[in-house]
């Protein structure tokens, strides 16, 4: 009699549970970006959070909570209740974090839920006119035969722009000095001005200079070549580096136990928002290819990520400011 009371209770309450996801939301959701307003991410996350509130008919309220490298933010999103009412959008940044900071305030695996990748932005490898390497393979021989005498910018210890040219050095063996920045803005005005050669950059960020002819573009760090640079050919083609793979990477997390009829939910409805003409084509200016997946896909992607970078960061040398 006690196992049938018992599996009555569970039903009871799984269907509970299954009704109160299907309502779901019932009040406004707070999307947490932890990076400033203006930057892709923040436009990404408002993008989607606006289909999101017409599709759902509760407001998705974007609230920007930049710091320590995205780390304030997701402690917030952490620390959040699992009901489905804190969500945050967060950048590939959070991986290398992961892999840099010894003592983060939250843990970047079991504390958070995957719901869904939701875009991809390609990196350039792009150098000054100071070079005259218009190929990785020459820039990799300019390297070569001078250790130490290039440099590169970056807007940062840790950021996607400086571990990626770790793993480019690493990869093809070569010495160029890192020159950080605090900011991105500030590490391309550098370049421009030519206190540095090399550096990698957000494809859409660099369309412009490349245009001018004040910087020039060698490769792209993606698996794939970018559409918005469809005749520039990827690190592993033209370097001869195999595997070779870096890109801007935009998902969606949850706090960890939120109820999985509610990740579900929101899996579904952003695998029908990134898959609008309309917002493929919106995004598109930001550099950005949407796409969706299962949170099991997110969940190894990140997995796989923080592997990648805790070798690169150790075998580096690199410290957290």
């Amino acid at each position: 009699m006690s196992r049938m009371v018992a599996g009555l209770a569970a039903l009871l309450a799984a269907l509970s549970l299954s009704a109160w996801a299907q309502s779901y939301p019932s009040k406004p959701v707070k999307v947490i970006v932890a990076f400033s307003p203006g930057t892709g991410i923040d436009i990404l996350a408002r993008d989607v959070g606006q289909e999101l509130s017409q599709r759902l008919k509760q407001p998705f309220v974007v609230e920007n909570r930049p710091g320590a490298s995205g780390n304030l933010g997701m402690a917030q999103v952490a620390k959040a209740d699992p009901d489905g009412y804190t969500i945050s959008v967060m950048v590939n940044t959070f991986a290398v974090n992961a892999a840099l900071f010894p003592n983060l305030p939250f843990d970047s695996i079991k504390d958070f839920a995957p719901v869904s990748m939701m875009a991809r932005g390609a990196l350039a490898l792009v150098v000054n006119g100071n070079l005259k390497a218009t190929t990785t393979r020459e820039l990799i021989d300019e390297a070569k035969r001078n250790p130490g005498k290039l440099n590169y910018a970056s807007p940062g210890v840790g950021t996607p722009q400086h571990v990626a040219m770790e793993l480019f050095k690493l990869s093809a063996g070569v010495d160029i000095v890192h020159i950080p920045h605090k900011s991105s803005s500030e590490a391309v005005t550098g370049l421009l001005g030519g206190q540095t050669e090399v550096m990698f950059l957000p494809v859409h960020t660099t369309l412009p200079h490349i245009k001018s002819g004040r910087l020039r573009v060698l490769s792209v760090a993606s698996k794939s070549r970018s559409p918005l640079l469809p005749e520039t050919p990827t690190i592993a083609e033209s370097a001869g580096i195999p595997g070779f793979e870096v890109d801007l990477w935009y998902a969606m997390l949850v706090p960890a136990r939120t109820p999985r009829e509610v990740i579900d939910r929101l899996n579904a409805e952003l695998r029908v928002i990134l898959a609008m003409d309309s917002m493929r084509a919106k995004l598109a200016s930001q550099g950005l290819q949407l796409e969706a997946s299962t949170p099991g896909e997110l969940a190894e992607v990140l997995r796989t990520d923080i592997d990648k970078w805790s070798r690169v960061i150790k075998t580096a040398g690199i410290k957290p400011e």
